[in-house]
């Protein structure tokens, strides 16, 4: 008995401690809560993604790359915790659109925000189709894009740019020029690419502008491509700069902008809190009136399973959202639905004569069946949920699930510890009044 005991007075010091460690790390500001955009206030815009000359089946490969390479360039500004994700919208035409999310969390102004996206340079390979003449300066740029094949290096394949003066082929030695070096991946593209078309030109598309014509001499297998032209030295400075921060792999085009208040954002973390407090408040009162001792110890094992949940939203951590928030909520009825199974089996005890430690055990050894298959289902819901859902359901799925995986663990090891330190075993009646429940004695 005695070890059941220690093991119950740890647990409350645990529960002690990673409490504090919620209250202290919140007050001192060393891990807050990471919010959302719709409890911090913030920006969110929305891009929809153009992948027309993306060969089929790579589509989720370029949109990864879409969201790294934004997301290098969020971060440079600064930004506190920006989120930025893909998203498959609707079908439009036959065809389905893929969104890019940007959320930046405390930047309200929209002309800022769209700003510190930037315009960054589309680059593009593209080989001038055989049956054409290279375009002259009159040409429409409508025109000029259906002259040149589909793109064989774009920005997705550039390791670094460089600003280097007369370079390549030029005469004058203090022409700026911008070196690109190729990643792995494009580095064999590349050497392919001028090894099979000695001789033929290709277009350097920036922004879907052609810049350059350059003809292909020889193969280039050292993965090394020179841009020269009419660039100014702040030209090609702010070129090699945009293609550091990060080339996107495809085109891009501003859809939709929103924009929520910091106001806003407190009013809302406010009010899911007090929800939240307010539940477990009545909750806690409701066990503890209707189930009596089982329902306050249920309790106690309730704030441990907030405590750790909270816990483990600072450490992932999980960026919390109103819809995050309620499910959080509604995580603790999930608590509660577990003890109340194993309060009522332990009722059924005993009525049937058995002594308090013994329906404490079989109690839970009955009840437990139940909260396992309820607990897998909504794991499952949870899961589907997060899988394929958007952002907003995704979060409220994480939340949910991992509030559920916590709750299952606190309802059959934390209460059953609390309730086996008691001691009780007999049959008297004090024993049976305090584990009634109801109007029952």
């Amino acid at each position: 008995m005695w070890k059941t005991r220690l093991v119950a007075l740890v647990l409350l010091l645990a529960g002690t401690g990673i409490g504090w460690y919620v209250f202290n790390s919140e007050v001192t500001g060393s891990r807050t809560f990471r919010l959302g955009l719709d409890l911090s206030g913030g920006t969110q815009l929305v891009y929809k993604s153009d992948l027309s000359d993306v060969p089929p089946g790579d589509e989720r490969d370029a949109m990864a790359s879409l969201r790294d390479t934004i997301e290098r360039r969020v971060n440079l500004f600064g930004v506190a915790e920006p989120i930025v994700q893909t998203e498959q919208g609707g079908t439009l035409a036959g065809e389905t659109q893929q969104r890019l999310i940007v959320e930046l969390p405390g930047v309200t102004d929209t002309e800022k925000a769209i700003a510190m996206i930037g315009q960054t340079p589309s680059l593009e390979f593209r080989l001038l189709n055989s049956t054409t003449t290279v375009p002259n300066e009159g040409t429409p740029l409508t025109v000029v894009r259906d002259m040149f094949e589909a793109a064989a290096i774009s920005g997705k394949h550039i390791e670094k740019a460089q600003l280097q003066f007369g370079a390549g082929n030029s005469t004058i030695s203090n022409e700026a020029a911008v070196v690109l070096n190729f990643n792995a991946e494009g580095k064999e593209i590349f050497a392919n690419l001028t090894r099979d078309n000695v001789g033929r030109p290709f277009g350097i598309f920036l922004d879907d502008v052609l810049i350059s014509i350059p003809v292909i001499r020889e193969a280039i297998p050292d993965g090394t491509a020179v841009i020269s032209g009419n660039f100014t030295p702040d030209a090609a400075r702010e070129l090699v700069r945009n293609l550091n921060f990060g080339a996107l792999p495809v085109p891009i085009e501003l859809i939709s902008t929103q924009t929520v208040s910091g106001t806003l954002g407190a009013e809302a973390v406010n009010d899911g809190l007090f929800a939240a407090l307010a539940g477990i408040v009545i909750v806690a009162l409701f066990m503890t009136i209707w189930y009596r001792l089982p329902g306050f110890l249920a309790t106690l094992a309730l704030l441990m399973y907030a405590i750790i949940t909270l816990a483990l939203f600072k450490l992932i951590p999980v960026t919390l959202t109103a819809a995050g928030i309620a499910a959080f909520i509604l995580s603790v009825g999930m608590a509660v639905d577990a003890n109340v199974l194993i309060f009522a089996r332990m009722r059924e005890e005993m009525d049937k004569g058995k002594t308090v430690d013994v329906a404490i055990k079989e109690g839970f050894d009955r009840a437990w069946l139940s909260i396992r298959d309820s607990n897998i289902s909504s794991m499952i819901t949870a899961i589907i949920l997060f899988w394929f859902g958007t952002s907003i359901i995704k979060g409220f799925a994480l939340v949910f699930g991992l509030g559920v995986l916590v709750s299952m663990l606190t309802a059959i090891t934390v209460s059953r510890t609390f309730l086996m330190a008691l001691g009780l075993k007999g049959q008297g009646g004090v024993g049976r009044f305090l584990f009634g429940s109801g109007v029952k004695i």
